[in-house]
Formats: structure tokens, sequence, C-alpha cells
């Protein structure tokens, strides 16, 4: 009996291989027809920080009042907004990338049936990694609309924030995937939810850096979603500067690695 084409796939699992890998589109197009008939679960992510967005811009805008940025002030709702965004983009990353891995993998068996197929692992991985993007991007765009709308938008530079929310969704969506593939059972979520909360309320999404003190300044500046919020609050504001080459290259590799870990981490879980 012949052996499978998943038995070479270790000897590929490198980030250039992996991106460039045709197979992986069959496994978005599968997800995509799963959620033809869950579209409410799809689109249900993007509603938290919306709300967000309309309860600052009702009632905290006016109590607040403008703050300093870019060497200008801007309303509170608009200093906001971008972090508003980086989050969107983080929660649709890490919602598709952590409980539907994990059940998938370890309920569903859904990947034992996916290997029987000509895709492998790395193959696996990368289609889960694009499909969280995909999610992270539909709520980034949608994000990004309502700001527009509301006049929430400060500079032309603003359309940026649109890619730069999928280096947010990669970076997220490619962590979120290597440490579900070390969960054992839902009660490691809890983790989930003790990290990504912290992460939404301490980025300095809700307030300049510098209101913290400057030993919790330091923490705040090496968590991967302030990263996201500097990055789009820099590109909404047209802030343009190296720094933000710097929030960039931070999430590149986060995802880069993130990706690697977790086609290693399916090929010893997966193959025999």
């Amino acid at each position: 009996m012949s052996v499978g084409p998943t038995a070479s796939v270790p000897l590929r699992l490198t980030p250039w291989a992996l991106l460039g890998s045709r197979r992986a589109l069959r496994l978005v197009e599968r997800n995509i027809l799963v959620y033809r008939r869950g579209w409410i679960f799809l689109v249900s992510g993007f509603f938290e920080p919306f709300f967000y967005l309309l309860s600052i811009g009702i009632g905290l805008n006016r109590l607040v009042g403008p703050l300093p940025l870019g060497g200008r002030t801007v309303a509170y709702t608009a200093f906001v907004a971008p972090g508003l965004l980086a989050s969107a983009a983080m929660n649709g990353a890490v919602f598709d990338s952590t409980f539907n891995i994990f059940f998938k993998l370890k309920i569903a068996k859904t990947y034992d049936a996916v290997l029987s197929t000509p895709l492998g692992v790395g193959d696996v991985a990368l289609g889960e990694l694009t499909w969280a993007m995909l999610r992270g991007a539909l709520y980034g765009a949608a994000f990004l609309g309502v700001m527009a709308g509301l006049g929430y938008v400060l500079t032309p530079w603003a359309l940026l924030c649109f890619p730069g929310s999928l280096l947010v969704s990669f970076a997220f969506a490619g962590t979120g995937m290597a440490a579900s593939s070390y969960m054992r059972s839902w009660q490691d979520f809890d983790m989930v939810s003790l990290t990504v909360l912290p992460l939404f309320l301490f980025s300095a999404t809700f307030y300049p850096l510098s209101v913290y003190p400057a030993g919790v300044r330091v923490l705040v500046e090496c968590t991967p979603l302030y990263q996201g919020v500097a990055l789009l609050r820099g590109l909404d504001a047209g802030i343009l500067g190296w720094s933000l080459l710097g929030h960039a290259a931070y999430l590149l590799v986060m995802g880069t690695a993130g990706l690697t870990i977790t086609a290693r981490r399916f090929a010893r879980l997966l193959l025999p």
C-alpha cells in the first residue's frame, strides 16, 4: 500500500513553502460552504467593538474631550476608533483560530478526513490561517466603513488601515492556531479569554500610552495588540515614520512563527 502525499510534508514545513501552497484554498472553500448556513456566527464578532464605538461616540466623547495625536488634537472617538478596528481584526482571527481549530482537531476529527486527500498538514495550517484572516478582513473592512460613515476617519491614509488590519489578523490567527494545537480540553479556553480581554483593555486602545506608569508603559508596548493599535492609529492620522515599520515587522514575525509552529504541531498530532 502506497503512502499518501502527507508523508513528505515534514520536509517542506518552512514559511516560504507554506506560502506557496495552492491546495490550501480547498480548505478555505470548505469553510465558506460550511458558513453559508451559519452566517450569523460569522458576523457576530463584529458587533462588540462596533457597539463600543457607538457608545463612546454618544457618551464618553463629550466627557473626555479632544486628545493630542501627531501634533494636533482629535476627538476622543476618532482617537479610539483605530484601536477598536485593531480589536475587531483580532477578535475575528482569534475566534476562528482557537475554538474552531480545536473543535475540528480534537472533537470532529475533521483533519483526519482532510489528510486522506492530497492535502498535507502544511496545507491545513495555511488554509485555516487564510480563513481566519478572511474573517478578520471582513470585520476590518466593515468597521472601517463604519468609521468613514460616522466621520471618524482623520486622513486619506486611513485606506492603509485595511491592509494593516489584515496584518493584525495574520499575527493573531497564526498565534491562535499554534496555541490551539497545545490545548487538551475546553477548559483550556479560559486562557484565551484571560489573554484577549486584558489586551483589549490595556493596549492603549482607550487611553494614550502616556497615561500609564513607566513600568506598565513598557509592558504595554511589548503586547501584540498595542502593535496593531499603534500601526492603525498612525496610518489613520497620517503619522508616517519608521516606527510603523517596526510595528508591522513585529506582527509579521508573530504570524509567521505561529504558522510554522502550527504546521509542525499538526504533523506531530495528525501524521502516523
